[in-house]
């Protein structure tokens, strides 16, 4: 399939070279779109300040200026501000000549604030917003075939469309909206692979989405090393150093990638990038360290995602660390503010209204294993053994821990065995996502060895599991494993 997609990007008409020259930004402009995505917002508006305001290539990446500043601080003050300064640059945009660049920015704006709706809470005009986008992203294609950052766009809309799990499709149906991943895989490849002004952004958007629904996270993590070295005053890409070498469990790696990060005042400050170390810290049990980031990461966070999630790790850090009040202090704090969108921020809800205790012991291997410390998690789960008192959580979690054990030590046979063992457990009932994961694990193997109708048996057990705490992104994952196989 790659292969057959590679050859029909390259097989089409290069007709982006023949685009009038409206369809490019300024060298100006390109330079702080440049600093944009390096998250060095002061520099970008500087350069942006020597550019005609009304320029169509001056109007877009202002706006993406801002999407940067709105999205990252999550700062709800700002969010009546940029949205009704996009509404006056899409004013703006109407008035200009029609070219390439000035219908894919007008496309382009549209996202932007349909994406800001979502995110602050007005989901019905951004629902609006986001059909209005798609319709007008694929109206550019259509006309102007060979401009990439329009592909990029679609791209990108088609296969998170094609990849929402069904419980959205009825939505998706009201909105008039179809997507497909295999289009979208298209034009995502042929937007990074062809030079544009967009360019890095398309390879970075189309790397991402390989590594989360297609398990490349090698060459995913590959190249933000190596644009890392390129670029090291580039804290977007060390952003996402970190992140890869954290989903990789190569938390030594992370963190060295965090202590090193650009830093200082030109840089726009990323919080979250605190919530981040926080975890790595707790995966090498420095309890304080974890807790003093956790702390800082909401001392500068300004929105309402990721806050039960924080006060949960903070619990986590207070609790194994011995300090009994604080910990107390830190559950209590999970309830107390925050929504529960993002899946870690439910996960840590549905902690505190279930009241069911942790287990010390499956905690401590849990936390071993996301930071790749598979041996030591291992030697912990051994001193675990089940009584008549054990929980139903616990029975399900213990051989789920030690699949993943097994499996990240690649000793299969053995992850195999836990995997099936934790699915036989749970009788297919149990509202955890220890059954779930198991089956989607095994879908994965089962692909890898090339045994094809088995990996089709666990993807499709892996959607039949009622409601649990990572359903969404398991059931995305595993739509995406089947049409794949498909």
């Amino acid at each position: 399939m790659f292969v057959a997609t590679l050859c029909a990007c390259f097989s089409e008409p290069l007709q982006s070279a023949t685009l009038p020259v409206s369809s490019a930004l300024t060298p100006s402009q390109a330079r702080a779109y440049a600093e944009v995505i390096k998250l060095r917002v002061p520099a970008a508006r500087a350069l942006l300040r020597t550019e005609d305001p009304t320029n169509v290539g001056t109007v877009l990446v202002a706006d993406c200026l801002e999407m940067v500043e709105i999205l990252i601080s999550q700062d709800a003050k700002l969010y009546s501000t940029v949205l009704e300064a996009q509404n006056k640059r899409l004013e703006t945009l109407e008035k200009a000549p029609q070219s390439p660049l000035r219908d894919y920015s007008s496309a382009q704006l549209r996202l932007h604030q349909a994406v800001l709706q979502v995110v602050f809470e007005h989901e019905v005009q951004g629902a609006w917003n986001l059909r209005q986008a798609y319709q007008q992203m694929q109206g550019v294609s259509k006309r102007y075939p060979g401009f990439l950052p329009a592909r990029k766009s679609l791209g990108m809309l088609e296969f998170a469309i094609g990849s929402l799990p069904e419980g959205y499709r009825w939505f998706l149906r009201l909105l008039g909206l179809s997507g497909s991943v295999e289009s979208g895989l298209q034009h995502l490849r042929a937007a990074a692979q062809r030079p544009h002004d967009f360019q890095l952004e398309s390879q970075l958007i189309l790397a991402l989405v390989e590594e989360t629904y297609y398990r490349r996270s090698n060459e995913t993590t590959q190249l933000v090393t190596r644009l890392a070295a390129q670029q090291p005053d580039n804290l977007l890409v060390n952003f996402l150093v970190i992140s890869q070498n954290k989903k990789l469990h190569r938390t030594d790696h992370a963190l060295a990638a965090f202590r090193t990060r650009p830093t200082g005042s030109s840089y726009l400050p990323v919080a979250y990038l605190h919530h981040m170390a926080a975890d790595l810290l707790l995966y090498q049990g420095q309890f304080a360290a974890s807790e003093r980031e956790n702390l800082r990461f909401l001392q500068l966070y300004r929105g309402q995602h990721y806050r039960k999630a924080a006060a949960f790790k903070l619990y986590l850090a207070a609790w194994l660390g011995g300090k009994l009040s604080a910990a107390d202090y830190y559950r209590q704090q999970i309830a107390a503010g925050g929504r529960t969108i993002v899946e870690e921020d439910t996960y840590a809800q549905r902690f505190v209204e279930e009241k069911s205790p942790l287990h010390p012991i499956l905690t401590r291997a849990r936390l071993q294993l996301d930071g790749g410390y598979y041996q030591e998690a291992l030697s912990t789960l051994k001193t675990f053994s089940t009584t008549s008192k054990t929980t139903l959580r616990d029975q399900l979690e213990a051989p789920y821990r030690r699949a993943r054990a097994y499996h990240g030590l690649d000793r299969l046979d053995s992850a195999r065995y836990f995997y099936a063992r934790t699915i036989a457990l749970s009788k297919g009932q149990a509202p955890y996502y220890f059954a779930p994961q198991a089956a989607l694990q095994l879908g994965y193997l089962h692909q890898s060895a090339g045994q094809m109708e088995l990996a089709r048996k666990y993807f499709r057990q892996a959607l039949q599991y009622p409601k649990h705490e990572y359903k969404n992104s398991t059931d995305m994952k595993a739509k995406v494993a089947l049409a794949e196989l498909d």
